[in-house]
Formats: structure tokens, C-alpha cells, sequence
């Protein structure tokens, strides 16, 4: 059962009308508590929101109605759609973050997570592919929620994408240019230079925080293409689906 407390933010506006909710955006707080982050996210003067946070005991804040645009993404890009905060909603996961001493996520809070989630996609119409980390629609500003995040889980919950066990090479030849393309296609603003910039290596490397928490240096190698491609597969088949 989850707890779920109302603690309003004044930080929302009105959703376009006629854009649909259908993206969920997971971050973690970053900051060195819960109530801190919390009252940072009801703090008129900050400018910033969400519409949920997840306490590492599993109790939810309810802040912004999913009806009301909250303003969780910021500068961000998904699929070419550049107001990330009108068809999203935000999570926010409380953890110190890379900053305040990282750790991983307790259980408590990853099952709160899972249920929330849950909830949220029988509500809108959120495909896995837009079920997405802080760091995908901000690479070159964000890292949330981070390598440690637990989305392998979440995706055996039937939220979000994760590459089929055993994903392996296949031996196909790949370029830098091809990757752009595939990033492209999951979802990412990538150019399309054909090398690897520095644009480039930070998409490399949120996908790699997020698909390849192993290794996420930002140099792209063949684990890395495979599971790109094992995505794009996935996407596909959710894609074609009635």
C-alpha cells in the first residue's frame, strides 16, 4: 500500500492544451535530505518542481497534480520534443546525489517507486521508450538519477525498457556515425557529426549511466552498440504494437 501525502507546491502552471502526458521523467533530489529538497520544491522563489517525491522510507509527497505542468525538466529534449515538463511527469527520488555522497537506493524506496510508477503509466499513455532518467533529456547538464538507480527492476515491473539478458555483439561493423543515427532513433539530441565530440560523448555517456552502469566513461564500444541496438528492437516491438 502506498503512503501518499499531500504537500503542495505553488511552483506549477496550466499543460498545453491538447499535448498529451506521455513521458515519465525519474531524477533524484541531489540534495542532503529529503525535507531539504522538499521545501526547495515548494519554494516559490526557486522556480522548481515535481509532481511526486519518494523518501527513502517509501513515503510519497504528492506536490503537483498530474493535471498541472511542474517544472522538473528544465532546458531538456526527448524525441525532438523540447518542452519536456508539458507532456512529463516528474519524480523526484530523494539520495544525496554525486555531490552529497551517492548511495544506492533502499528498498523501501525502490518498491514506492515501482507502485508509484505503476499508477502513473495506467493513467496516461507512456510508452516504455519515454520512461527516462533526469540525465537522458539533459545530458550535458544532468546525471540523475544515476548509475546506481536500479532500472533493470523497474523495466521487469513492465515500466521503462532494459536490454534482454545475454545481449552480446554480434560482430556488425558500427561507426560513429551509425551511433548518432541509433541514438538519435531512442530518443536522444545528439548531432550528427559522424565523430565523437563532445556532445556526443555525454550522450554516450547518459545512455551508458542508464543502459551500461558498468561502464559509463562516455567512449562508445561494442557493449554499448549492442545494447543500443537491443533497445531499438525493443522500441520497435512496443512501437508496433495496436
Amino acid at each position: 500500500m502506498l503512503r501518499v501525502i499531500d504537500r503542495p507546491s505553488p511552483n506549477h502552471g496550466p499543460r498545453p492544451d491538447g499535448v498529451p502526458v506521455d513521458m515519465l521523467v525519474l531524477h533524484y533530489t541531489g540534495m542532503r535530505s529529503g525535507p531539504e529538497a522538499i521545501e526547495r520544491l515548494c519554494d516559490p522563489a526557486a522556480q522548481v518542481s515535481s509532481h511526486y517525491v519518494v523518501e527513502e522510507d517509501g513515503t510519497i509527497f504528492l506536490l503537483v497534480p498530474e493535471d498541472r505542468r511542474a517544472w522538473h525538466a528544465g532546458v531538456s529534449c526527448w524525441r525532438d520534443q523540447r518542452d519536456v515538463n508539458s507532456r512529463s511527469i516528474g519524480i523526484e527520488i530523494v539520495n544525496p546525489g554525486h555531490e552529497f555522497g551517492y548511495r544506492p537506493f533502499p528498498e523501501a524506496q525502490m518498491a514506492a517507486v515501482v507502485g508509484l510508477c505503476r499508477g502513473i503509466l495506467a493513467r496516461h499513455p507512456i510508452p516504455p521508450g519515454n520512461v527516462v532518467g533526469h540525465s537522458d533529456v539533459a545530458p550535458a547538464r544532468k546525471d540523475d538519477p544515476g548509475e546506481l538507480f536500479d532500472w533493470p527492476r523497474l523495466a521487469a515491473a513492465g515500466i521503462g525498457l532494459w536490454p534482454p539478458h545475454g545481449t552480446a555483439w554480434d560482430g556488425t561493423a558500427w561507426d560513429m556515425a551509425g551511433l548518432q543515427r541509433d541514438l538519435a532513433r531512442l530518443g536522444y539530441d545528439v548531432p550528427q557529426t559522424g565523430g565523437l565530440d563532445e556532445p556526443t560523448r555525454l550522450v554516450v555517456r547518459a545512455f551508458q549511466r542508464h543502459w551500461r552502469p558498468a561502464d559509463f566513461s562516455g567512449t562508445p564500444d561494442d557493449e554499448t552498440v549492442a545494447r543500443l541496438r537491443a533497445l531499438l528492437k525493443l522500441h520497435s516491438l512496443h512501437s508496433a504494437r495496436p
